[in-house]
């Protein structure tokens, strides 16, 4: 019963990482809906279909806690629906994404996901894999997050304030303090920044909301 706005923030493109060994460097988002879906019985790599090259490993599949954001939209954009995703031979690994770079890193066949910041603090331990959204296969990157091609594990972040907080000057001010900021810091807490048009956008939204056109509900 809260109405609110959404205004955006920053990026960011969720990383399907695997072990640095796997010579697989591309799937589909048929070929991982195949492995994450609810109803999804595989355990071996060699049981996805079209993989190239092929790859003979146990599954070791790693994922994040029902309470996260990163669950959410993962779920959504490869199962088709928010929260779905399958029990069976999955580690949960709460809130820990070191757990999945651990897990991963120390698995032949470890599969996992988790924002693109942290992906980039562990190179060394995991692999990120391209995908493969129809348009051929891309690699997550600032660049693909931020342009869109990177699909659809790229996403925009964003801040919700509400209708009756964007009646209160102090919350205004502060709005308008995170956006003339978030850029500079953005990359700093593990987000990818705003280009220069989504940036006018936000801000463009944001005046429109603190001058009196703000506070209906939306999504």
């Amino acid at each position: 019963g809260v109405a609110f706005e959404e205004v955006q923030v920053a990026n960011d493109a969720l990383t399907v990482v695997v072990n640095p060994n796997n010579p697989v460097t591309c799937l589909t988002v048929d070929q991982l809906k195949s492995v994450w879906e609810p109803k999804s019985k595989l355990n071996n790599w060699s049981e996805i279909q079209g993989l190239q090259p092929s790859f003979d490993a146990e599954l070791a599949l790693y994922s994040p806690g029902t309470d996260s954001g990163t669950f959410d939209f993962f779920t959504e954009a490869i199962n088709g629906e928010e929260g779905a995703q399958r029990t069976a031979g999955v580690n949960d690994i709460g809130e820990d994404d070191n757990a999945t770079v651990t897990g991963v890193g120390g698995a032949e066949g470890g599969m996992g996901y988790f924002g693109f910041s942290f992906y980039q603090e562990n190179q060394d331990t995991v692999k990120a894999l391209e995908v493969d959204g129809g348009q051929g296969c891309v690699a997550p990157s600032a660049q693909t997050a931020q342009d869109g091609s990177y699909t659809p594990l790229s996403r925009p972040l964003f801040v919700y304030p509400s209708a009756q907080a964007l009646e209160n000057e102090t919350v205004d001010a502060f709005l308008q303090f995170y956006l003339d900021n978030i850029n500079a810091i953005a990359e700093q807490i593990g987000f990818i920044p705003l280009t220069d048009q989504q940036l006018q956008e936000s801000q463009s939204k944001l005046e429109s909301l603190t001058s009196g056109g703000g506070g209906t509900t939306t999504g």
